[in-house]
């Protein structure tokens, strides 16, 4: 089997992470997002990964050679040089996810994490013998999103609602698709939308299926949603490989800790934190809601919540860091220094606070 992976453009809103990797390559719980989505693939037996990507492809391909060798799976890219929207890339990578067998590939939206059900997926898809099957997913508030209208007992899908004034139903596109070959033959090379110009026809034909998506569903692509979506994933976890996840006198609460992070006396961590290889988190420091990302420093009684601490930062003591905090790439901030939601461009030293959300160049 084949699946294509949407990455897309330049991920400005979880800006600065994304001024110094790619989006897919930013670390969500410890491992770059787009592993999680390649790792469920190859666990029920994806063998080539297509990434449709129209921005620094070679930063992506030299970073992914290792995981290609590693999980023993063929990664390719299918490079855009326009952007084309969510359907216009399968039109592009065509040639490589047709192999003459007939059988259905994978397209997932890069943001997307969940438990992936791949596996009751493909079941699904082959006891309905439509065209395409898509995973929905409920939400609170469907007014933000496209609303799937379905028939509950079969799962066929009626027709697509985008941002509803009025309830039409609380299901929405998860970003998750299993297409037959023949799709492709409705998407045209050109800048065109899966979910507006493609999926309507199909189930105008009767041939689109939705699938619940059993377990959690957060779309990561900003900071908000991505500190939420690490509280649902470190839940999953707790349920099913609670293992992975650290104990101990100075864990409150689901967290994760890589091996070689160095936590010191005193410490109060969790819930809701991970942190990444090669951290040093001093004594006395309290982290919640958080992600510590790899050779960070956070020095002695610092206090951090609801923030993302980029890459080889370091926190000075008794400094206080919350409010939707990011730290891009190798930021200082100085001892006894506050930030309330700043947003803060990599290469910087913060000597004095931020006592509103700004961003800080």
């Amino acid at each position: 089997m084949k699946a294509l992976i949407l990455v897309g453009g330049f991920g400005t809103r979880l800006r600065p992470l994304t001024l110094s990797v790619p989006k897919p390559l930013v670390d969500f719980a410890n491992k770059p997002m787009i592993l999680h989505q390649i790792e469920a693939l190859k666990d029920i037996g994806v063998t080539e990964v297509v990434l449709a990507i129209n921005y620094q492809p070679e930063v992506m391909l030299n970073f992914l050679k290792d995981f290609e060798e590693k999980l023993d799976i063929k990664i390719t890219c299918s490079q855009e040089t326009e952007p084309l929207g969510t359907a216009g890339p399968l039109a592009l990578a065509r040639d490589k996810l047709i192999d003459g067998s007939g059988e259905p590939f994978f397209v997932l939206n890069s943001d997307v994490i969940s438990e992936y059900p791949l596996k009751e997926m493909i079941k699904f898809h082959k006891s309905h013998g439509g065209e395409a099957s898509i995973m929905v997913t409920k939400v609170d508030e469907p007014s933000k999103y496209g609303v799937v209208v379905m028939e509950e007992t079969t799962g066929e899908v009626e027709k697509f609602v985008e941002k509803p004034k009025l309830f039409v139903g609380n299901k929405i596109n998860a970003g998750i698709y299993l297409l037959n070959p023949s799709v492709l033959d409705h998407i045209e090379l050109r800048p065109t939308s899966i979910e507006k110009e493609v999926f309507p026809k199909i189930a105008a034909n009767k041939k689109l299926y939705a699938m619940v998506l059993p377990g959690f569903w957060m779309d990561i692509g900003q900071p908000r949603d991505y500190i939420t979506g690490l509280r649902l994933y470190l839940d999953s976890l707790r349920k099913n490989t609670s293992s992975k996840l650290a104990s101990g006198p100075h864990i409150l609460g689901n967290v994760i800790v890589h091996e070689t992070a160095k936590i010191g006396e005193g410490c109060l961590i969790g819930p809701d934190v991970a942190i990444g290889p090669a951290c040093i988190i001093e004594s006395g420091v309290r982290l919640s809601s958080c992600t510590v990302m790899r050779g960070v420093r956070i020095k002695k009684h610092a206090c951090i919540s609801s923030s993302i601490i980029g890459w080889h930062s370091t926190v000075g003591q008794w400094a206080r860091v919350e409010n939707m905090t990011i730290l891009g790439e190798d930021v200082h901030v100085c001892d006894e220094v506050y930030s309330n939601g700043g947003v803060v461009l990599p290469h910087k030293e913060i000597k004095t606070s931020i006592l509103n959300p700004e961003i800080v160049m």
